[in-house]
């Protein structure tokens, strides 16, 4: 197969932000949702932040099944705030589902992608967004009502105070290549799901 060529991108400035502050930084008050992550990085890094708190379904092994898994959670809990937090590999796996998203247009989701140009997960090869593939253009061209992409400090306090705003909206925080925020996850799936009906239930 022959080579993938990067695309032209000139509008398109060098990732500045270290993930291991960005995240925190943008999503300061996590209690606020019930989260879903994809696996990798996200996954890792929302569980530092939380703790593993009950909130947090962290996928682990299910590459692709974040965003529609946090549209069905969405669509059945209208009430309650969701966020999906996933990186740019796992979302290029279900990149369709931003049109089915944007369709249904619930308006307590905000999906957030962390975009490192790399697959974490696989052996950190370059992603289609390390070659120029733009998802926050896929977003908008889908139908989101809301785009933020966020390159800098500046753009990061925008999405924070976006963050606690009703509405459908897209998040993609683009950082550089680099290691997550780490913490030891339960990966015993029975117990994460328990764990999170209690959040769910109450």
């Amino acid at each position: 197969m022959a080579a993938l060529q990067k695309l032209p991108t000139s509008n398109l400035p060098d990732a500045v932000l270290d993930r291991r502050q960005a995240v925190p930084a943008l999503i300061d008050r996590p209690q606020d949702f019930l989260i879903v992550t994809g696996l990798a990085g996200a996954a890792q890094e929302l569980s530092a932040m939380t703790g593993n708190t009950p909130n947090l379904f962290a996928m682990g092994g299910a590459m692709g099944a974040a965003l529609m898994t946090a549209l069905g959670l969405a669509l059945a809990q209208p009430k309650k705030k969701v966020l999906c937090v996933t990186g740019d590999g796992d979302l290029l796996m279900s990149v369709g589902g931003l049109a089915t998203i944007a369709l249904q247009n619930p308006s307590n989701l905000t999906v957030i992608c962390v975009d490192n140009g790399h697959y974490g997960e696989t052996g950190n090869q370059e992603s289609h967004t390390g070659l120029g593939v733009r998802l926050d253009t896929i977003a908008a061209g889908s139908g989101f009502p809301a785009v933020h992409t966020i390159n800098t400090d500046t753009d990061l306090e925008e999405g924070r105070r976006l963050l606690q705003q009703d509405g459908l909206r897209f998040m993609l925080l683009r950082v550089k290549e680099g290691p997550p925020l780490k913490e030891k996850r339960n990966l015993v799936p029975h117990m994460e799901r328990e764990n999170f009906r209690k959040a769910l239930l109450g």
